[in-house]
């Protein structure tokens, strides 16, 4: 009786040790691919793009005009969408919240209104208000950045100074419009801020991964790129392109501003565009040989 005791000792020990050595090389692992993730994401200076994207719009006063023709209906479904968010889902969702997340729920329940009234915002306002308007955004910066070669792929061209006047009949259909997949997506994930903090970045990052893959669709557009071809680009510059959806989506999270920073959003994209378009950015400067063959066919 004794032996089989220590036996059944030895082999719970073993199991044990086991499943500590593999726990152990796992988190290895994914420390290991979350570094590289981070590097890769450094050294493109993805991140930069939102706050270039600011800087660019404020000193470009001709690529105003598309924010101003949709600045009042805009921010009138901003301020009505957040104030009815909190006003309604505060307490609902901070009862539920205050169980898993303790005193911190005050903190992770704002966040996640709004992150919630965000996306609505940006389902409504980019399918009924805004889309026009940040395709002349987008397609008004490539021209500012002298990428008319390829805006000519998606629209006609007019001759003048003025980046917003030159832009003529849409000849390529615009932005792809917020599919049931993404709002299915971003139901699924949501369970995710009832994990105390680390939850809540979790959301936040994917959310910005998501976003983040959207981006250069009307880019893609223009260079007539496959489904493959786009895939394969998003899946080489993973880390680049959720660092760049994750500070746009924190930016237009914040409530009132973030009509502005969704057309700054847009110019920061279309720049990084015209950076690839010229070969000039570090993701096109990178060693890696997939890294350079991919950036070869985004010439």
């Amino acid at each position: 009786m004794r032996n089989l005791e220590n036996n059944f000792i030895k082999m719970s020990s073993s199991f044990a040790s086991n499943v500590q050595a593999k726990a152990h090389e796992v988190a290895k692992e994914d420390y290991e691919k979350a570094k590289a993730l981070f590097s890769d994401a450094a050294r493109s200076g993805a991140y930069l793009y939102p706050f270039k994207g600011i800087i660019y719009f404020i000193t470009h006063k001709s690529l105003w005009k598309p924010f101003y023709s949709r600045i009042l209906p805009t921010l009138g479904l901003t301020a009505g969408v957040f104030a009815s968010m909190f006003f309604f889902t505060y307490l609902p969702q901070l009862a539920v919240l205050v169980f898993v997340n303790g005193p911190l729920a005050v903190f992770t329940t704002v966040l996640l209104i709004l992150n919630e009234s965000s996306t609505i915002v940006n389902i409504i306002s980019r399918n009924f208000l805004l889309q026009d308007a940040l395709l002349d955004t987008f397609d008004g910066t490539l021209v500012a950045r002298n990428a008319t070669g390829i805006v000519s792929e998606g629209r006609q061209l007019k001759s003048g100074s003025d980046p917003i006047a030159r832009l003529g009949k849409i000849i390529k259909s615009p932005f792809s419009k917020f599919t049931p997949k993404a709002l299915v997506r971003y139901i699924m994930y949501l369970p995710l801020n009832f994990i105390p903090v680390v939850g809540t970045i979790i959301f936040i990052v994917l959310q910005g991964r998501s976003r983040g893959s959207s981006v250069h669709g009307r880019y893609f557009q223009l260079k007539g790129w496959s489904a493959s071809h786009q895939r394969d680009w998003l899946e080489s510059y993973t880390a680049p392109y959720t660092t760049f959806g994750t500070i746009a989506t924190l930016l237009e999270m914040i409530p009132v501003l973030s009509m502005f920073f969704a057309f700054t959003n847009t110019v920061g994209a279309a720049l990084w565009a015209a950076d690839i378009e010229q070969s000039n950015t570090r993701m096109t400067q990178g060693t890696a040989p997939t890294l350079r063959a991919s950036a070869e066919k985004a010439k």
